[in-house]
């Protein structure tokens, strides 16, 4: 029997071609809250294409782009407050995803049906968040947030960008603290720091740190990984006192998939301050360090969208990784749990159809 070479290794294992895709059953943020106002808007997350739009309240609605007359985009038609018009024949499509409105036939029995997939919506932090549930967990966890996002104790700024990569490759660009060290060594605030570094891996009540051992605030020195209802990763880097008030300065990062080869990375900037300090800082963000920024994401980038074909099917990891690889086998875990719980949602389905099947046969 021949093994799978790492070319087809996605196409024999189901678990990491679902992982590509995107792993569901969380929040992620779909975009930033400017970037939805009057007109329904298009987009791809987890592979789904999802039409947005606001209504007279200003809220987000959220569905499937397809039209079920003929599967015309919906993000092409017109916002009508609680609902949405296809541009192709005018069916109207409220934000449940039922059709309200067949204004070329009378009668029509696609009223009333609901025919489209919706999808439930939080809108958080200046970002507009999604609930991407399998059938067996169509019900949305709590949205939960670290504190540096909820609390008022906290200032922020949201940045979004758009990766060549696949999500998994941000996730582990994050969780590895020492990269800090040597692709950001000339930043404005990674230039310091050893070289060298022993790595541990810590257990919290919402996931895991991973950190170097005898070294604090003084590079990128530890990354924390969090499950509250969405997947989030939190770090701190040191600032000294003339960038400002409000101590380390505090990234929330979340990586979302796209598709099998791109993504999206929502970092929030943060830092403790309020009163004047807040103000202080918030002009000083935009006017001096918010370029700064944006250059070592760009590093980050650019490595990524670099790397050599199916990287991850030929890698040689050491110490250095292990906070990468405990998060890699993790997110397996979900996703082997997943499949299992939509086995017991199918197989619990059959048992439910089953008697009803009988009786039309009687």
């Amino acid at each position: 029997m021949t093994s799978p070479t790492p070319e087809t290794a996605g196409a024999a294992d189901p678990i990491r071609t679902y992982l590509d895709r995107g792993l569901r059953n969380y929040w992620y943020p779909v975009a930033p809250s400017w970037q939805v106002s009057n007109a329904p808007i298009g987009i791809t997350r987890l592979g789904d294409q999802i039409v947005l739009w606001r209504d007279q309240q200003g809220h987000v609605h959220a569905l499937e782009d397809r039209c079920p007359h003929r599967g015309a985009r919906l993000s092409l038609g017109w916002n009508l407050g609680d609902r949405v018009a296809c541009w192709y024949h005018g069916i109207e499509v409220d934000g449940g995803g039922t059709v309200k409105n067949v204004p070329a036939v009378a009668a029509c029995p696609l009223e009333g049906q609901k025919c489209v997939k919706s999808y439930p919506v939080e809108e958080r932090a200046g970002a507009i968040f999604l609930w991407f549930g399998d059938d067996a967990h169509k019900e949305p966890a709590p949205l939960v947030l670290p504190e540096e996002l909820a609390s008022d104790e906290y200032s922020h700024f949201l940045c979004m960008s758009n990766w060549k990569c696949n999500y998994q490759y941000a996730i582990d660009n994050v969780m590895d603290p020492m990269h800090g060290a040597y692709l950001h060594a000339t930043s404005h605030s990674m230039a310091e720091g050893d070289k060298q570094a022993d790595m541990r891996v810590r257990k919290t009540d919402t996931g895991l740190v991973f950190e170097k051992t005898g070294q604090r605030d003084v590079n990128f020195d530890w990354v924390e990984l969090g499950e509250t209802g969405c997947l989030w990763m939190r770090l701190a880097i040191p600032y000294r006192r003339k960038f400002g008030p409000g101590g380390n300065f505090g990234i929330i990062g979340f990586a979302v998939p796209v598709d099998g080869d791109h993504c999206q990375v929502y970092f929030w900037r943060t830092r403790k301050v309020t009163g004047w300090q807040r103000d202080a800082w918030r002009f000083l963000y935009r006017n001096r360090l918010e370029g700064l920024h944006w250059a070592v994401l760009e590093q980050d980038r650019y490595v990524l969208e670099s790397m050599a074909p199916n990287a991850r099917d030929h890698e040689f990891l050491y110490q250095h990784d292990v906070g990468m690889t405990r998060v890699r086998r993790m997110l397996r875990q979900r996703a082997q749990q997943h499949f299992a719980d939509l086995d017991a949602w199918r197989a619990q389905q059959d048992a439910a159809a089953q008697p009803a099947a009988e009786q039309r046969h009687a």
